[in-house]
């Protein structure tokens, strides 16, 4: 196995091994970082962040993550680069693969990721897209085996939007790590039938009852009904996905006792979730948060020095 040069685009560039080794690597510099231990790696690395999108978990996460591991950080804000003003996302690519070891993209357009990294000579990590975001999935899947010990055999239900570019990813984990994915959505917005495609004979099933999909499950997953770009559809979508698909306490006590609650964050409370349920009992969502800064170490690490 060797991730060093490889590109982190959407999940599917990884096979099960890897990702499960990205994740054991993310629990040692946890678990380093809470002893007070703090290796420096990656010293003599820069990574470039390009930001398209407003951003504070990602930004934040990988910047401490580049420097702990002893790397230097360039933020970049494409609104004032040369992309502005016309120059190719290709050229940009080459100029910066000539000053730094990795870059990391948060885009509108997943294809414009994409022309990214096939006109770079370097690894290019999708900071989010329109279409994936595998940096929060693989911080979401720590957190689900830190509080339930393993990935296989857990009940995994999704609850609001399935058009979203967290449960597209979750969709590609589902199906590389044979994980139990129940996706309660409105007809209107159900998964892209690419991905579900994509995904082959995994094991994913989609409904649009959210009652049935919580009964007796033991991870919970949300995310905001109105995703960046999506701000002209608001009125639509609160009608469309309120009350029914709101995760609130009603909703969590049909899942199992030991049930975890994840939120990628930002959470809008009284949408998709309720104060009881994002400070209460079942959350793990300010863990899930912590977890994007150790997962981003294991990837800068294994991407960067194999």
């Amino acid at each position: 196995m060797e991730l060093r040069g490889r590109d982190l685009l959407s999940l599917k560039e990884l096979d099960a091994e890897e990702i499960l080794t990205i994740l054991d690597t993310a629990d040692l510099f946890k678990k380093e970082r809470r002893q007070g231990i703090l290796r420096k790696p990656l010293c003599d690395k820069t990574l470039a962040m390009v930001f398209e999108k407003p951003s504070t978990r990602t930004r934040v996460s990988f910047e401490v993550a580049m420097k702990e591991l002893g790397g230097n950080t360039v933020v970049l804000h494409s609104s004032e680069m040369q992309l502005a003003r016309g120059e190719t996302i290709e050229d940009t690519a080459r100029v910066l693969s000539r000053y730094v070891h990795v870059a990391m993209l948060r885009v509108i357009r997943h294809s414009d990721l994409v022309r990214f990294a096939e006109a770079a000579d370097i690894p290019v990590i999708n900071g989010l897209s329109d279409l994936y975001h595998p940096c929060q999935i693989l911080a979401d899947l720590q957190t689900i085996r830190e509080a339930k010990g393993e990935l296989s055999g857990l009940k995994i239900a999704w609850v609001g939007d399935g058009d979203n570019n967290v449960v597209n990813t979750f969709i590609v984990a589902a199906a590389k790590l044979n994980l139990n994915l129940i996706i309660a959505c409105p007809r209107e917005y159900q998964p892209r039938k690419d991905v579900l495609e994509d995904a082959g004979d995994a094991k994913i099933y989609i409904t649009e009852d959210p009652v049935e999909a919580v009964t007796d499950a033991d991870v919970v997953i949300t995310d905001t009904f109105i995703s960046m770009g999506k701000e002209a559809e608001r009125e639509k979508r609160l009608n469309t996905f309120l009350p029914r698909y709101q995760v609130n306490r009603g909703l969590m006590e049909l899942a199992k006792r030991d049930a975890i609650f994840l939120h990628c964050l930002p959470a809008h409370r009284g949408e998709e979730v309720t104060d009881d349920v994002i400070d209460g009992k079942w959350s793990v969502v300010w863990e899930e948060a912590e977890n994007r800064l150790h997962t981003q170490k294991a990837i800068l690490y294994h991407l960067l020095l194999g």
